[in-house]
């Protein structure tokens, strides 16, 4: 009985030690854990609490603020520090408010207490996607006002909702709306990803999705008969088809030739057929139906028409009874932007945002590696389709990639250190006037 009563004792104080945040001393450290703390996550994000903290942020460093909503319940909030200048464009610091849910019973540490431990690590869903750039964002205006610097161009601080599910009801109703069109933006930063080396990761362009399901019909049979072209023989024929190119592609960035976001890549999110049953399938039937869901990424250096083509005469060819039609995609964005060019930021000496970058790293004593292309999406695709450059960045070096992954966390010494290359990169922004950048014509827009 003693010893049960010890063993319970002992399970409380693990639990208690798992699920009490230590929150830090230090008042940066402890903004950032704050706004770890309110749970954004779909499907229910706490929106509104989100927004009261960004705009009692803004209201403690004298920035101008408006919410707005697109959507009912979904509030974008837009900070703005003026500039000296209006003529000039202006600068977009973009970040989304909403995280993707966690299953907590896989984290050390609950994801929304934002636990510090003791190596420095702050625990929390968000704390590298994308949470912490909005906070560092803030901070490097906290440091650059306190040290009286005052900027040529006006800088944008956009809070937008429901990126982690497409970010059509934020970003996208942003950059379409008549409130964008007056910003007279010029460059935009969104996020990038954490770097496991010394070097930060910067992107000029990312993959377009190109989801689909391709179909195949058959006769009904017996499940002990054999016949051709069964459904499910012709699915397979399909999916070897597919594991072909796949490994085509993935054999490229294990060979250290291209990088992931520069291949096309495909994966199989599901398999559907077979009769149910309440205890599972029938199992000597033979079904005439049979489907398979791909997740399909394409880089803005491919040609999508290509692989439309590929799709329709080797992944689902209608002669072997495959069904894909090409306006029937379940979403697929295109490569190109409005104007019919590949959509990408140029990282050359014609886009003078990229070296401006490049330079306010180095000050602050990080360094930048070579431009990639991102292998997922985000927002920054909604500015780029306009025209406008914009750069995929997130200060995150020495760190392991862990967006959506559980225990998830950033090292605060690294976010420190994030706030110092903000500072750095808007101070060269906003103080940028040499070559009379143009923002993008308003009736581009």
């Amino acid at each position: 009985m003693e010893l049960r009563l010890r063993l319970c004792i002992i399970s409380l104080l693990l639990l208690s030690s798992k699920s009490t945040a230590i929150q830090s001393d230090d008042p940066i450290i402890s903004r950032f854990q704050r706004y770890l703390q309110i749970n954004t996550a779909h499907p229910n994000p706490r929106y509104r609490e989100a927004a009261d903290f960004i705009l009692s942020e803004a209201e403690s460093l004298s920035l101008q603020s408006q919410t707005l909503e697109f959507v009912p319940g979904k509030p974008l909030v837009l900070l703005k520090w003026p500039g000296s200048d209006p003529s000039l464009p202006s600068v977009l610091l973009n970040s989304h408010t909403d995280v993707v849910p966690a299953e907590h019973d896989k984290w050390a540490h609950p994801p929304f207490s934002a636990n510090l431990d003791p190596n420095g690590n702050v625990y929390a869903r968000g704390s590298q996607d994308m949470k912490c750039v909005g906070i560092q964002y803030l901070e490097a205006i906290r440091r650059l006002k306190a040290s009286g610097f005052k900027p040529k161009r006006s800088v944008y601080l956009s809070f937008v909702p429901d990126e982690e599910i497409g970010g059509h009801d934020g970003a996208e109703k942003l950059a379409e709306s008549d409130v964008f069109k007056g910003l007279n933006v010029g460059i935009v930063l969104d996020e990038g990803l954490a770097s496991p080396t010394e070097n930060y990761r910067a992107f000029y362009a990312e993959r377009c999705p190109m989801w689909l399901v391709i179909k195949a019909t058959g006769a009904p049979g017996h499940g002990a008969k054999l016949y051709d072209n069964t459904a499910m023989e012709n699915l397979l024929k399909s999916i070897e088809s597919v594991r072909r190119f796949r490994a085509s592609q993935f054999d490229l960035v294990k060979a250290g030739l291209k990088a992931e976001g520069e291949v096309v890549s495909v994966n199989m999110v599901f398999l559907k057929a077979g009769t149910p049953t309440p205890t599972g399938f029938v199992m000597n039937l033979q079904p005439s139906e049979a489907e398979a869901g791909l997740d399909i990424r394409v880089p803005p250096t491919a040609d999508q028409e290509s692989l439309e083509k590929r799709i329709a005469e080797e992944w689902a060819p209608a002669s072997r009874n495959m069904t894909f039609r090409r306006g029937q995609f379940k979403h697929k964005v295109s490569v190109l932007d409005k104007a019919g060019r590949p959509i990408l930021t140029a990282t050359d000496s014609s886009n003078p945002w990229w070296a401006l970058l490049e330079d306010a790293v180095k000050k602050a004593n990080g360094k930048l590696g070579k431009p990639e292309i991102f292998p997922a999406s985000t927002d920054a695709r909604y500015f780029r389709n306009l025209g406008l450059p914009a750069i995929g960045f997130s200060p995150m070096a020495n760190t392991p990639i862990l967006l959506h992954d559980h225990n998830e966390f950033l090292n605060k010494d690294e976010y420190l250190k994030g706030i110092d290359i903000y500072e750095s990169v808007i101070k060269a922004y906003a103080s940028y006037v040499d070559g009379g950048i143009s923002a993008v014509p308003r009736d581009e827009l």
